[in-house]
């Protein structure tokens, strides 16, 4: 063969190889990439690449702080509101605790700080959109509160049940709000309160029972529709001091009262419409300093048990239908006769013995209105005439003479009158910040 045509015959040869793998790897790409790793790598699989590593998700942020959560309640809470009085205005940055009308303190058993009260009191919030501004969203979101306080506000709707569940909540200030309806009971199922104040809203409706049972310090409901009868156990309460004024309430002062003796100090019962008789054991009330019953219904003597109210400075009788003598003794306790207080104005009283005149002169006994022969400013003898015309003696009388002690205060006793000066009064204020 010449040379020519071996020539020819090699490149028919080659080309038809090359076709051929051509071809094939067309077909199979597995092939082709086994092929030339096996040419890359020399032809064994434990060199094969490494699978890509699947690594594993960052972990999750840590759960916002105490203080954290407040701080967003707080803001979404300002976002709601009209701030008359720019109270929130330096609600911003991370810290809640530098924010107006918020205080803080350490979680017990805990060194985490939390939002342990809120002090709203005369900040005029209302709702931005002109509907009733809810307690929800508020009260019922911040769990480690220990003290409410939004007086004077334009508050209103239910109060949240979360608080019930609250394990240091003690103080519940809703004063001068636009509370109506019933009487809260969720505040009656709150385990930790201490101090409930209520007064300036339009509640109505009868008090529950319940509320006497509740182991409370202070109870401030004056001024709004209350009605009905005190309930009988009335008494139970252990509360210092009670502020029933300015509602409509009516029938007698329960004689439980006196099962109240080793705590309560002062009690405003003024502008109601109890009637009946006064209890004789409203004399049991050895640590009471304030008792106001004025301008009600009352009737009857004034009781002798009331020589045991050893330390008594404020006592108002005025304004009812209380008739007789006014006993020597009342005005012998030492807390009334040492710069105290005794007010009997516009009753029927008809006798005055000297140590009460005594204490008409030094202005400390008020006895105008009354049918007392020879006083200045007595109503007139017909008026007098037609109220004895008519009266009727009370049911309890044979417990009007029952005086349940023995006098042992000393007349120079000045521990009575070294007393502070009563707190019960201020809550005739309706924007008054805290009353003790």
């Amino acid at each position: 063969m010449d040379t020519i045509s071996f020539s020819v015959l090699s490149f028919l040869l080659l080309s038809s190889s090359l076709i051929h793998s051509s071809v094939l790897s067309a077909s199979s790409p597995e092939r082709e990439t086994s092929e030339i790793g096996i040419i890359i790598g020399g032809g064994g699989d434990d060199h094969a690449p490494a699978p890509p590593v699947n690594c594993p998700p960052p972990p999750p942020p840590p759960p916002p702080s105490r203080l954290e959560k407040a701080r967003r309640v707080l803001l979404k809470f300002a976002t709601k509101i009209n701030d008359p009085n720019d109270f929130t205005n330096n609600w911003h940055g991370p810290n809640p605790c530098q924010f107006r009308g918020v205080k803080c303190d350490k979680y017990p058993n805990s060194s985490e700080l939390a939002v342990s009260g809120l002090d709203f009191n005369q900040a005029g919030f209302s709702h931005r959109q002109g509907s009733n501004l809810g307690l929800t969203g508020i009260l019922d979101s911040i769990p480690e509160l220990a003290f409410f306080h939004v007086n004077s506000n334009n508050f209103s709707g239910q109060i949240p049940t979360q608080i019930t569940k609250y394990p240091f909540f003690y103080e519940l200030d809703l004063s001068n709000n636009k509370l109506v309806g019933e009487f809260p009971r969720d505040v009656l199922s709150s385990k930790q309160l201490l101090f409930v104040d209520l007064r300036f809203n339009n509640l109505t409706g009868p008090v529950p029972p319940e509320l006497f049972n509740m182991d409370l310090d202070v109870i401030f409901i004056n001024n709004n529709k209350f009605n009905s009868n005190l309930p009988w156990n009335f008494g139970n309460t252990p509360a210092r001091y009670l502020t029933f004024a300015n509602n409509k309430f009516t029938g007698p002062i329960p004689s439980s009262i006196g099962n109240a003796s080793k705590t309560l100090t002062e009690v405003l019962f003024l502008k109601n419409q109890f009637s009946g008789c006064l209890p004789y054991e409203i004399g049991f009330l050895k640590k009471a300093i304030v008792f106001d019953v004025s301008n009600n219904l009352l009737t009857g003597p004034i009781p002798e048990s009331f020589a045991c109210l050893q330390k008594i400075r404020f006592l108002n009788l005025a304004h009812n239908k209380f008739y007789g003598y006014i006993p020597e003794s009342v005005c012998e306790l030492p807390g009334i006769s040492n710069n105290g207080n005794l007010t009997l104005t516009d009753n029927y009283f008809t006798e005055v013995g000297p140590k009460c005149m005594k204490l008409i002169r030094s202005k400390v006994l008020e006895v105008s209105g009354n049918c007392i022969v020879g006083l200045p400013n007595q109503k007139s003898p017909e008026e007098c005439f037609k109220f004895w015309f008519y009266v009727k003696p009370c049911p309890n009388e044979w417990s009007l003479k029952i005086v349940p002690c023995k006098k042992q205060y000393p007349k120079d006793d000045e521990s009575a009158a070294s007393s502070p000066a009563p707190v019960t009064y201020e809550s005739l204020t309706p924007t008054r910040h805290r009353l003790m």
